[in-house]
């Protein structure tokens, strides 16, 4: 296509048009789907040339090069594009037959089984609780002609499409809730560099929101290959569940721009499976996460966790899957809020003490406030642990603002060359003091024991006061109101356990 680099403003100009998009979240759920599709029907002339006998699953009329494509005008458009659209093309993929008037079956719905390959099972899971919003089938035929134009089969434009790609997973952070999907890139990269991915071994995300923890694994894999076999293991090492629909959509679409043409991706919760019913085979070498902090869970998701474990924060609740589905002598990097660190309530307490005590957290990297600014204020911690033994000591490690910057933000994100000073100190430790506050240092675990398990070490000293456009400011206070409220709570909870009352909340 000309223009590569517009796309996304020509999509967003045309869309801006339609009644029934109603901001950035929906308007990029509806691109979402769409360049699945066309991702899929790319994949599918691959499979085509390597396999004659390959079928597809999707039905002839709701493939995406018989009713998106467009030769010299001749495709749907306006009424008859959205008819389709709405009432067969999306039933069919979801698994409904559509009939006619006497009952009989005019299109199959897409049927899915035990036995039914991944790279074909994907389309109808990819569907189950996709939504399409547009309500002028005149600016979506005008949508999909610009996705259409689209020629992921050369080389040089398909890798462009990967840069394009990588925006639409930048705005999802100014798409409301939809933020809590993407985690920077070069945080993602620094975390699989770190973790040292080996050929043969499985890496999970069990929250994997678009895939940017694979997508890392993968190309830290990718520079250690040295054979055909190598490559097969390579894209057969990925595991990745996501709850929720819209980020499910992206994170299968992105593994298969990035050749995985078997994306082990389940739409799922993982934390609706009880922990102690996982065995050997339920778990990974490797696991890289950012677990969603701050959501709320039905009640009775607790009952997955035995009662020591059972928190009402979703990012402790992982924490403990974590721990249940990583193999002995298996790595983990981990994501987690200041509040898993200082937090002294019992289920936090329980989880670092099993953490410590099954596995070995031997570093943690606190990270300035605002690398997720100004989507979120809240301060955030890498923890890198394996199942190797029991903790005995556990180095803390403060990555400062790199010179010149005072805070990261959207037009000035965090950096891979900004966590150069971890790497350089990674295989060289040792403690660092900074205006008379500790950077780095390494504290015993009966030192953690004695605290509590609080391991709030080697924090921020101070802050400097910083002059936000007023909409980062709203942001950031409600997130340290969110915060404040928190930390109020567990005192008051500490004060009820001390009279000996319960606290109900």
């Amino acid at each position: 296509m000309s223009n590569i680099s517009g796309f996304i403003k020509r999509l967003r100009d045309i869309m801006r048009n339609d009644a029934g998009i109603n901001g950035d979240a929906q308007r990029i759920e509806q691109i979402a789907w769409l360049l699945f599709l066309k991702v899929y029907d790319t994949k599918e002339r691959d499979w085509e040339f390597e396999d004659d006998k390959y079928t597809s699953i999707i039905p002839t009329t709701c493939r995406w090069r018989n009713w998106a494509h467009e030769e010299v005008g001749k495709g749907m458009t306006g009424e008859a594009l959205l008819n389709f659209v709405n009432n067969t093309l999306f039933p069919v993929l979801k698994g409904n037959d559509i009939k006619d008037p006497n009952v009989n079956v005019l299109i199959g719905g897409i049927q899915v089984d035990p036995t039914t390959p991944i790279k074909k099972a994907i389309v109808q899971t990819t569907f189950r609780d996709a939504n399409t919003y547009m309500k002028d089938g005149v600016l979506l035929r005008q949508v999909i002609n610009v996705i259409d134009d689209l020629d992921l089969s050369d080389y040089e434009e398909s890798h462009a499409f990967g840069e394009i790609y990588e925006t639409i997973l930048r705005e999802l952070q100014s798409a409301g809730s939809a933020g809590e999907f993407y985690t920077p890139r070069a945080v993602t990269d620094f975390m699989a560099k770190m973790i040292n991915p080996q050929i043969g071994e499985h890496c999970a995300d069990f929250a994997c929101g678009t895939g940017g923890f694979l997508v890392s694994w993968l190309k830290e894999l990718e520079t250690k290959k040295k054979s055909t076999d190598d490559v097969e293991k390579i894209y057969n090492s990925i595991y990745g569940v996501e709850k929720k629909q819209f980020p499910y959509i992206l994170c299968v679409t992105n593994m298969l721009l990035h050749d995985v043409d078997m994306p082990r991706i389940y739409h799922d919760n993982s934390l609706l499976h009880n922990v102690l019913d996982y065995t050997e085979k339920d778990q990974f070498d490797v696991v890289l996460m950012n677990p969603p902090y701050g959501g709320s869970e039905k009640a009775d998701v607790k009952n997955h966790f035995p009662s020591d474990l059972a928190s009402s924060e979703t990012a402790d609740l992982f924490m403990s899957v974590i721990m249940y589905r990583l193999k002995q002598n298996g790595r983990a990097a981990v994501i987690l809020p200041d509040g898993f660190l200082f937090g002294t309530d019992n289920a936090k307490v329980a989880i670092k003490k099993k953490l410590l005590t099954e596995c070995n957290l031997h570093t943690v990297i606190r990270m300035p406030g605002s690398v997720f600014a100004p989507y979120t204020p809240i301060t955030t911690n890498i923890l890198f642990f394996d199942k190797t033994k029991t903790t005995t000591e556990t180095w803390f490690y403060r990555l400062d603002m790199p010179e010149g910057y005072k805070h990261f933000s959207k037009t000035k994100p965090m950096q891979s060359e900004h966590f150069q000073p971890v790497i350089d100190w990674w295989n060289n430790r040792e403690e660092m003091i900074v205006d008379e506050f500790p950077k780095a240092k390494k504290y015993t675990v009966q030192e953690i024991e004695a605290l509590n398990y609080n391991i709030d070490l080697c924090g921020y000293p101070h802050r400097e006061e910083e002059i936000l456009p007023p909409q980062d400011l709203i942001k950031e206070y409600r997130g340290k109101r969110a915060s404040l409220d928190a930390n109020i709570d567990r005192v008051l909870g500490e004060i009820m356990a001390l009279l000996g009352e319960k606290d109900e909340s």
